[in-house]
């Protein structure tokens, strides 16, 4: 039986066989060691980041004593449930989001990760925003979607649907969508 350790790009959590390019957690425990089930919070703090599966040679026990372990496919879906990079196993990936963070925030303080952080638990926590179809094509590559419970990562400028084995081309919902 899968551990409900998987995070859609919308931020819930699962129980599927799908395996992650990337892991992180929100910021401590949120489930129970003995049973290795979740509780009913969802985070433990805002601090919710993705991390390399491997580092350091660390091993752990998958949903032991210390944090909740969760698993994203790729980066996309990490980023679009909320996960900024980490900055101890990602450093370099971290400090480019902090630099383009400062930049669209127009941010210069060096405490920027608290700054992200607090910013996207407003985001996580809020109702979604709606666009209509022809807006979708304002989006950067990367950007999610979703319509339904289907989910939509935009690149080259195309849709691709998402799923937890990989994305395939897609027509481009034709409806209001998420981001």
């Amino acid at each position: 039986m899968s551990l409900q350790n998987r995070v859609l790009p919308n931020g819930e959590i699962v129980a599927e066989s799908w395996r992650g390019l990337l892991m992180g957690n929100r910021g401590g425990k949120i489930h129970d060691p003995e049973t290795r089930m979740l509780t009913k919070r969802r985070w433990a703090s805002r601090r919710w980041i993705s991390c390399v599966t491997e580092f350091k040679n660390r091993q752990r026990v998958v949903m032991g004593d210390s944090y909740t372990e969760l698993f994203f496919t790729d980066e996309a879906a990490a980023l679009a449930s909320g996960h900024r990079p980490c900055f101890e196993c990602r450093r370099n990936a971290a400090n480019s989001f902090a630099d383009l963070w400062r930049d669209v925030f127009a941010l210069s303080h060096s405490r920027i990760a608290d700054a992200m952080d607090k910013q996207l638990q407003v985001e996580r926590i809020g109702e979604k925003e709606t666009i209509t179809p022809d807006e979708i094509g304002t989006l950067p590559d990367g950007a999610m979607i979703s319509h339904g419970n289907l989910f939509y990562a935009l690149g080259k400028g195309k849709c691709w649907q998402w799923s937890g084995q990989g994305y395939k081309a897609a027509n481009q919902p034709n409806k209001p969508v998420k981001l």
